[in-house]
């Protein structure tokens, strides 16, 4: 692709199903065979709506490595992106960048108080435009419904029954039918669901919405940094405050149907070509990077590798999936195993996960959500550990798993195989409420760590 910062770099597109883009996919093979690679990088994004963003983290995230390789080194590079139908909420920044304020809004006084581009006094937004649209997309023939929420948004009414309007409606948005797995998935114990079973309705869309809102918008109002006082969730002239979380199970909404469609393109989608790249002869080693969702996606590839096929290492940017997800037993329920034990032994090198306790979309809002899809005895607190994202403290509950800092990351010696948890708080750690730092990812340390990960150009 011409304006790259990389070259070569090719492109693989998956539609909601896990179908990839044959001709970008038999591209890909034979070109790769051709430049005889001796290393593929392969990025997955996250919630982003469209290929140009998807593109341009590409392009920032991949352009530190050329000269941190050196023009004489051993590695015959190339670059993979991936782009698949997931979607954000304008309100998120994008790679570390504020966001945008919606058009019309006056511009912001506070960012880390006040929602991004609104002052103190302005009324707080519905749905804006750009999110409207997506939404549209991402659930095609729900338009109506996507109206009807972006009004009820709009009106902040003080009555019960439009919020629990809202929450029927949320319900019917996201019970897409054809879709991989079913729209009754849970989470279980361990907070990631791969969406194979059908086990009835998350709780998040089947108990009292005014319940779920509530937690919600408790939740933003820890991600603010506010006090009871300053912003309280169920304030005493009504139901305002509810509206925050409203919006955020909006929010939370599109993300489970993301979550599951992240692990239908990895397995379905992804793994498939993992397998083809790996049968190549001479074959690239192949080095998965998954940034959020995009870390699901990249993860639950590895089961969809073909019978002995391997990649050489993972590397996971604040992953969004439980953080016991590589256990081989669960504290709180040891006859089970994370999700992705299994998966783990399809990689012969490490499995890095960077984390960040700037990261408030996964340390505030990430346990909430994971709650509020089926266990009611756990708390929906930050501090619940056992809802924990692997983005924001790291791999948990895995014997031997190193627990480094950037510094010693970078410098010291670095584990040739097994899980490895990186606090790269240090950089990333940029950005607004309620995501946080979640998209603050375009650092040349962590394009270093995925070059250690891999060894790449160290043979």
């Amino acid at each position: 692709m011409t304006g790259m910062s990389v070259r070569p770099y090719w492109e693989l597109r998956f539609d909601a199903y896990g179908d990839v883009d044959l001709r970008q996919r038999d591209r890909l093979l034979e070109q790769a065979a051709q430049r005889d690679l001796t290393d593929l990088v392969v990025f997955a994004h996250g919630w982003h709506n469209t290929r140009t963003m998807a593109t341009r983290l590409y392009d920032r995230f991949f352009a530190p490595f050329p000269e941190l390789l050196g023009e004489a080194g051993p590695a015959r590079l190339g670059y993979v992106g991936v782009v698949w139908p997931s979607m954000r909420f304008a309100d998120e920044p994008l790679a570390g960048s504020p966001p945008e304020p919606a058009p019309g809004a006056p511009p912001g006084l506070d960012a880390d108080v006040q929602r991004p581009g609104l002052d103190a006094d302005s009324p707080r937004p519905g749905l804006d435009a750009e999110t409207h649209r997506a939404l549209e997309v991402v659930f095609p023939g729900r338009r109506q419904i996507v109206a009807r929420l972006a009004e009820l948004l709009a009106e902040r009414s003080e009555r019960l029954a439009p919020l629990d309007e809202f929450g029927v409606l949320v319900r019917g948005l996201v019970r897409v039918r054809g879709e991989y797995g079913t729209a009754g998935d849970t989470a279980d114990a361990d907070g990631d669901t791969d969406g194979d079973t059908d086990a009835g309705v998350p709780a998040m869309f089947g108990e009292d919405v005014a319940e779920v809102c509530e937690r919600f918008a408790a939740a933003l109002t820890e991600a603010r940094g506010k006090s009871d006082a300053e912003d309280r969730a169920f304030p005493d002239s009504g139901l305002g405050g509810l509206w925050d979380g409203a919006h955020e199970l909006l929010r939370q909404a599109t993300y489970y149907v993301m979550r599951r469609r992240a692990g239908a393109v990895g397995r379905e989608g992804l793994g498939p070509v993992l397998g083809a790249l790996a049968a190549l002869w001479p074959a690239p080693r192949l080095h998965l990077v998954g940034h959020s969702f995009g870390g699901r996606l990249v993860s639950y590839a590895l089961g969809g590798l073909p019978e002995g096929a391997t990649v050489a290492s993972v590397t996971l940017l604040q992953g969004a999936f439980s953080h016991y997800a590589f256990a081989e037993r669960l504290p709180h329920a040891a006859d089970r195993r994370g999700a992705l034990y299994s998966a783990a032994h399809r990689v012969r090198g490490p499995v890095v996960s960077c984390h960040s306790r700037h990261d408030t979309a996964l340390g505030l809002l990430y346990p909430v959500a994971s709650r509020v899809l089926g266990d009611d005895d756990a708390s929906p607190l930050p501090d619940d550990t056992r809802w924990g994202a692997i983005g924001y403290d790291g791999v948990q509950a895995v014997a031997g798993c190193p627990r480094l800092d950037l510094a010693k990351a970078l410098e010291g010696p670095f584990p040739a195989e097994g899980c490895v948890s990186v606090d790269v708080s240090e950089v990333v750690r940029h950005g607004v409420p309620p995501a946080g730092a979640h998209s603050d990812i375009c650092h040349e340390e962590l394009a270093r760590l995925v070059l250690r990960a891999g060894r790449i150009g160290e043979r």
